[in-house]
């Protein structure tokens, strides 16, 4: 196990580099730079001291150097451009937990329904609750998330005025968010959930609990949910990943302060050094949930050996 775990470490921090050089070229292959308005109205030498101030006056290959010098040693990802005084690294610990509270919220509520959908549409297979099920994940899937919120809103907030339209602060700000969020996880978890059971429950030993009259309930938590949650946990890294950073629409049309809501921000500003330091946080948080997911493998089902050697 620790030599499984130490060699995925070194892919994760091979494929990280990867990610970080690819991510700065194509930042800086796009023309233009983010001080040109800023400074469009600036004496010359003073724009010369602003550019030589944030490196911009150095050839790519330079600020790359300077950048990963500086994230390597120092574990620094500068300091904003837009906002100067104003470290991306600050900005990661302003906005991530409000992120982390979100998209925790939206992952267990997917989870928690996904799961038990899927599972109820399996034992009434082709049913009418099947099908309902089976409605649910398709919408779930094919409804945009900027179409639910707005249903959401206009729901909740305009028509009832159950709960506030935008804003973060009290739980009730996190209630609409969070059934934005995870409608997609749902659907998801139903689907696969559904057809893990149903692979699950043709199997010998399944048959044999039924004959040997264990209960319904002890057959799915004992026998049925431990195995087929392995397929499901297949995706639950994506779905880390994709909650807590991909939140882009949600947090946009909530008004949230969260890393989504700020990252569309620093790529409409340009902001060269808070897009790294966000692109590095979540392509971290990809990369670690990935690695998570494959040791919760050896938790849910013992048989299933982490074998540094064989893989």
């Amino acid at each position: 196990m620790l030599r499984y775990i130490l060699k995925r470490i070194g892919y994760m921090l091979v494929t990280l580099w990867i990610i970080i050089t690819i991510t700065f070229m194509l930042i800086h292959a796009v023309p233009g730079d983010p001080l040109a308005s800023m400074a469009r109205n600036l004496p010359e030498q003073i724009k010369k001291n602003f550019y030589a101030k944030y490196g911009l006056d150095q050839p790519p290959i330079v600020q790359y150097g300077r950048f990963m010098k500086r994230l390597v040693l120092n574990g620094d990802f500068g300091e904003s451009l837009t906002y100067p005084g104003r470290s991306v690294s600050e900005t990661l610990k302003r906005y991530a937990p409000t992120s982390a509270r979100l998209g925790g919220q939206a992952l267990l509520l997917g989870l928690v329904i996904g799961i038990t959908l899927g599972i109820i549409a399996a034992f009434n297979r082709n049913t009418w609750i099947d099908y309902i099920v089976m409605f649910i994940a398709i919408i779930g899937v094919a409804l945009p998330v900027f179409v639910l919120a707005a249903l959401l809103q206009y729901t909740f907030t305009v028509k009832h005025q159950l709960l506030p339209t935008t804003g973060w602060g009290s739980f009730k700000h996190t209630i609409l968010p969070t059934i934005g969020m995870s409608f997609g996880t749902i659907a998801t978890y139903a689907r696969y959930m559904r057809t893990s059971v149903l692979d699950v429950v043709g199997q010998d030993y399944i048959l044999t609990a039924k004959a040997k009259g264990v209960s319904k309930v002890a057959l799915v938590w004992k026998h049925v949910l431990r195995n087929a949650l392995l397929p499901a946990i297949t995706i639950l890294g994506p779905q880390i990943a994709g909650l807590f950073g991909g939140a882009f629409i949600t947090e946009s049309i909530f008004a949230i302060p969260g890393i989504g809501f700020n990252f569309v921000e620093s790529i409409n500003n340009r902001d060269y050094t808070m897009i790294m330091g966000q692109t590095i946080f979540m392509a971290t948080l990809f990369i670690v949930s990935l690695l998570i997911v494959d040791i919760l493998y050896s938790v849910v089902d013992p048989r299933i050996r982490i074998d540094g050697e064989s893989r």
